[in-house]
């Protein structure tokens, strides 16, 4: 059984007032926050703008006219981000198969191997450290959220660099009128400039994040999460493109919508609560409609409090996972398995 809390609208109504991005509110955690040109709009901790220069003030953002053709790299980065996240963690799962199966083929058969093995071992002396202990301790889920947790944090701590901030704007913010549009798309889904941005998103994916590993498999969740990033970032520069609104956008809540679709529709009958209200439950299948409706009316009547965009675009693929793309895409991958082991006995002459 997975955490049942979602996070409170509240949490990011009060106080999410970063320097670079917009005051948000209502709605649930997984908020992909939407930068407009204006980046000195707000202070941190209620400071007056007037006593101390912004800091990002003076940084030029690159923001012009939006032509369609201008998605078409977009798109075939989108492709083959999503081919190749898919491609690596194939050979990943098959890498730990192999692995295990040797493990187990290398097992002592009889009581002296056994004995010389333990002799080997005492040698070595072969006692895991603390942090050994402590990975080996973590759930698969765990072993994969850690690792995600790392990357935001650390970009997060970029961030407060301030000779670093004018990069970080280029390649860690989802800009369609920028120079550097392709590799946003990716990083900016492990950018958070706002702790409570960060900390909601992070307790959000990890909450849901249990029952998705167990459905999926620690492999094939991370190739679904990678994926959903950059095209929860491509359906937010379609809607740009097509409305003619330049802007920047950062957060993994693209990806992390996918998590919480795919559970909600994988779980539809789960009762989910509010983190601050557990006396009042309601069903999974009902949160996420509410979620999408909420995303699509933003989408509709061009709300600028979130990224609605993202959002919408990375539940839909979270769906469309679910009812599709496990089966027939991760499903039919034996084939390339096929190729790959090939490949592999050939180069290691066995």
């Amino acid at each position: 059984m997975f955490f049942r809390n979602v996070w409170c609208a509240a949490e990011l109504t009060n106080s999410c007032r970063p320097v670079l991005l917009q005051q948000c509110r209502g709605g649930v955690s997984n908020v992909r926050l939407q930068v407009r040109n204006s980046l000195h709009n707000s202070r941190r901790g209620g400071r007056r703008a007037g006593l101390e220069p912004d800091p990002l003030a003076q940084i030029q953002i690159e923001s012009g006219p939006l032509h369609p053709r201008a998605l078409w790299k977009p798109f075939f980065f989108t492709v083959g981000v999503s081919t190749v996240s898919l491609t690596a963690c194939v050979i990943w799962e098959y890498e730990n198969l192999r692995s295990h199966a040797s493990s187990f083929l290398k097992r002592p058969g009889t009581w002296l191997s056994a004995q010389q093995r333990k002799f080997k071992t005492q040698l070595q002396k072969a006692e895991p450290g603390p942090i050994s202990k402590w990975w080996n301790s973590l759930r698969d889920s765990e072993k994969v959220f850690y690792p995600i947790l790392a990357a935001n944090v650390l970009v997060f701590g970029c961030w407060r660099v301030r000779s670093l901030q004018p990069f970080m704007v280029k390649y860690f913010c989802s800009n369609p009128s920028g120079s550097s549009r392709c590799l946003p798309m990716l990083l900016s889904t492990f950018s958070h400039y706002s702790a409570l941005h960060l900390a909601a998103n992070m307790y959000v994916l990890y909450s849901f994040m249990p029952a998705a590993v167990a459905s999926l498999g620690k492999e094939q969740f991370v190739a679904m999460y990678l994926s959903a990033g950059v095209v929860s970032s491509f359906a937010s520069f379609l809607y740009k493109v097509l409305l003619n609104q330049p802007g920047l956008s950062l957060g993994a809540s693209g990806a992390i919508m996918s998590v919480l679709s795919y559970v909600c529709v994988q779980y539809p009958d789960t009762r989910l609560s509010i983190i601050f209200l557990p006396m009042y439950t309601f069903a999974a299948g009902t949160a996420i409609k509410v979620i999408m409706s909420v995303d699509l009316a933003g989408v509709v009547f061009g709300w600028k409090f979130f990224d609605h965009a993202a959002h919408l675009g990375g539940a839909l693929f979270g769906m469309a996972w679910c009812h599709w793309g496990s089966s027939n895409i991760w499903g039919n991958r034996d084939k390339f398995l096929q190729y790959y082991h090939t490949l592999r006995k050939n180069d290691s002459g066995r």
